[in-house]
């Protein structure tokens, strides 16, 4: 088992609330609940900035998306049907548009 340390951190009265209610309803203690937010914030962040490297890394060799590649991607987000409000009545979607290619 590893070694704890302690450290102290100021947090706003309804932080500490919050933070109070959180390990109540988890039946955890205050540090246990603050260690896990602290350990999957660091997790996240470490993974965000290694990704932003990895990125930039390869834009500095030229490796970029083609513009048809960004507009495929683009379509396949942006281009979805949402239904209107007298075929979800019917129980209808619209039709989707057909795309060439």
């Amino acid at each position: 088992m590893s070694a704890n340390t302690v450290m102290t951190l100021r947090l706003e009265p309804e932080l500490r609330k919050r933070l109070d209610e959180l390990a109540r309803s988890q039946r955890r203690s205050r540090s246990f609940v603050a260690a896990e937010a602290i350990r999957e914030y660091v997790t996240v962040n470490e993974w965000q900035i290694e990704e932003i490297k990895k990125a930039l890394e390869e834009a500095n060799r030229g490796e970029f998306a083609s513009e048809e590649h960004v507009r495929r991607t683009m379509r396949k987000w942006t281009d979805k049907r949402t239904p209107t409000p007298s075929s979800r009545k019917q129980g209808r979607r619209r039709p989707r548009k057909l795309r060439a290619g």
